[in-house]
């Protein structure tokens, strides 16, 4: 996993591309990167990653505050000044598996016991963050790094298992060496810098590598050569006039860039590429953002599941007034920017704050708002607005939403509320009592669409209107919007299409991309001409969206002006899906499309290699089965079922299809 050079080196890079020793910092590796950056007057140089121990020279502040940070240490090498766990002979017992840990001259090494009775020895490639909880990663084949499922508690100085309920052979895909849990493939990316997976479908290898280990200076504000090369032999003053200068990332960008940027690795989201992106690049060419999901999202919005924090943000009032990630965190030490309410009373004080004039001048931070002890929990902003869950066994995360509590509508949601949280033994009703009489103008207890969400994902099949009002409503949150056109999919018919036709032009992506997959309701000629024009659109979101709702139609429906859009759509979409030749969803993607095309030979062969990595997909099984069924024989079928079996002998849906052609228990 070492950083490798790439084949072009050339002028300043040239004499970067080697490994180097920062004595103060740590080892960086460096190498040319052949990025063309958007910078004035250089835009024509390739652009290379030069490592963090080079801008320390000149930003000496930022560097102190970034040395020993969350994001420096976001995954170092497994040295001992790096190491939290104690391996000294200590054991863990649970879920299935038994691991013994220890240390010796060769370094730090896992003796994993698994549920099937194998005994491996692995041994500890590095290490994946510091706070509460240290995980270890293990090297399973050359170039294959995997994270491993029982970690340190940094707190408790415990092991646990990060999901202690689950049972799993090592030929489940979510064993800990299975493709759900590769580190190349799912989490690299957001703890490196300059990171390419690197990929080979067809040996299954990995050629990963990155310019750095850990989230440095050229993670967000992009590779730095062209940048070093100018600032060389000139004055601190010279430097001054354009201090970001060759950067991708500009520290006076403003507020919406560098949420964009923070939030490629801080959002639950499918990524395009290979690895990370430019820094400055727009978050919607980069990555397509889940809506509130249920199972990521409460129907009100609230987080359920692990979201990375964006997809709250955006929901915020906070968010539509112009507050940035920037205003609450620094970016280098990655600390807030001031402890307790002082950090919400910045702005939300009788003072406010010049940058947001919007706010009310009004005392927040006393008992006549909050009505708790002042000092005591109750009284913390967070408490009410920033309710917190635990992900990962121990790390609680807090909800940027900054909601007004809403227990008045738990009934319907189904979600939590921030006051039953603090006093468990009241319920939602008492709660929303207490507030009412708290505060008795109802301006922040009207109908809220989370109470519309729940509806609807009970029954997919309620009448549209009210999603289609939701979508409509340029007061709510454009995620909320986007929501409210995912829930109508299952509706999909011409009138739901028309109705939301005109949000294909709407100002966010995720809206028109949601606005597009609603168009493709009837195979005919208007949904070709409604959509052809997103092949063009601004956004990489949308023109994949777009793309997606012209599968099945003939390349020949389209105008003659639409088809190159066409073709260099569906061949960046091609490299967007090879980029992700390693997950399993994205074989069922590629057989779906194959399906939409009725290339029912590709489909089967794109499901095949679904079930090459995940064995246990049972919903690619279910579609092996029925092609098979359609386009073989029936001792191949008879064959198919039984291969399914062997690997999912509990499944009642694959016994089913067992007992339909006639295969008995003993057959198996």
């Amino acid at each position: 996993m070492t950083a490798l050079p790439s084949s072009k080196e050339d002028g300043h890079c040239a004499a970067l591309v080697r490994l180097i020793w920062i004595p103060t910092l740590a080892a960086f590796a460096l190498f040319c990167l052949d990025v063309l950056l958007p910078n004035p007057g250089r835009a024509e140089d390739a652009a290379c990653y030069v490592g963090s121990g080079q801008c320390a020279a000149c930003h000496d502040y930022e560097t102190r505050a970034w040395v020993g940070s969350d994001h420096q240490r976001a995954w170092t090498e497994a040295t001992s000044e790096n190491m939290r766990a104690d391996f000294d002979g200590t054991r863990f017992e649970g879920a299935g598996m038994s691991v013994i840990f220890n240390e010796d001259t060769d370094g730090y090494h896992a003796l994993v016991t698994e549920a099937d009775g194998t005994t491996t020895r692995r041994d500890v490639h590095s290490i994946i963050g510091v706070e509460p909880l240290q995980q270890y990663l293990f090297e399973t084949e050359a170039g294959r790094l995997q994270s491993f499922d029982v970690v340190w508690d940094t707190q408790g100085k415990r092991w646990f298992h990060l999901y202690p309920d689950a049972i799993l052979p090592p030929d489940d895909g979510m064993h800990w060496t299975g493709p759900y849990k590769n580190w190349n493939a799912r989490c690299a990316e957001c703890h490196a810098t300059g990171f390419e997976k690197g990929y080979d479908a067809q040996s299954s290898n990995y050629l990963s590598r990155q310019a750095e280990m850990g989230v440095g200076c050229e993670a967000c504000h992009g590779p730095g050569s062209t940048h070093v090369g100018w600032m060389e032999g000139r004055s601190k003053d010279e430097a001054a006039l354009n201090p970001g200068y060759g950067l991708s990332m500009r520290t006076g960008a403003g507020s919406e860039p560098w949420i964009q940027q923070c939030a490629g690795c801080h959002s639950r989201r499918e990524a395009y590429g290979d690895g990370n992106p430019l820094p400055g690049t727009p978050y919607h060419d980069a990555y397509r953002l889940s809506p509130l999901n249920p199972g990521l999202y409460y129907p009100d919005g609230q987080i359920r599941g692990e979201v990375y924090v964006y997809g709250s943000f955006l929901q915020s009032k906070m968010y539509r007034e112009g507050v940035g990630c920037l205003d609450c965190h620094d970016p280098h030490t990655t600390k807030l920017i001031a402890q307790g309410n002082a950090l919400c009373t910045q702005c939300h004080s009788p003072a406010g704050n010049a940058d947001f004039p919007t706010l009310p001048l009004k005392i927040y931070d006393a008992p006549e708002h909050h009505h708790h002890t002042s000092g005591s929990p109750g009284a913390e902003c967070t408490s009410c607005h920033m309710t917190e869950a635990v992900y990962m066994g121990n790390d609680w995360r807090a909800d940027h939403s900054f909601r007004v509590p809403r227990p008045d509508i738990s009934a319907e949601t189904g979600a939590p509320d921030a006051c039953t949280a603090c006093h468990t033994a009241e319920t939602a009703a008492w709660a929303a009592k207490t507030i009412a009489a708290w505060y008795p103008d109802p301006v922040h207890r009207g109908p809220h669409y989370g109470e519309i969400f729940a509806a609807t994902q009970a029954d997919p099949m309620l009448p549209a209107e009210r999603l289609i009002a939701i979508a409509h409503d340029m007061e709510a949150a454009d995620i909320v919007r986007a929501t409210a056109l995912s829930l109508l999919l299952p509706l999909r018919d011409r009138g739901t299409a028309a109705a939301t036709a005109d949000l294909l032009t709407d100002g966010n992506p995720m809206v028109r991309a949601f606005a597009a997959a609603l168009q493709g309701a009837d195979a005919n000629d208007a949904v070709v001409e409604t959509l052809e024009p997103l092949l063009a659109d601004t956004s990489r979101t949308v023109r994949f969206a777009s793309l997606r709702g012209l599968f099945g139609f003939p390349v020949d429906n389209l105008s003659p002006e639409a088809r190159p859009d066409h073709d260099a759509v569906l061949a960046d979409w091609r490299k967007s899906q090879s980029n992700k030749a390693d997950f399993p969803e994205t074989k069922m993607v590629l057989a779906g499309q194959a399906l939409a095309v009725r290339d029912y030979e590709a489909a089967l062969l794109a499901f095949r290699d679904a079930v090459a990595l995940d064995p246990g997909r049972l919903d690619a099984w279910n579609m092996i089965i029925r092609l098979t069924a359609a386009l073989k024989d029936e001792a191949a079928l008879r064959s198919t079922i039984l291969e399914a079996l062997a690997v999912n002998p509990h499944s009642d849906e694959l016994q089913a299809f067992a007992l339909q052609i006639g295969i008995k228990g003993e057959d198996q």
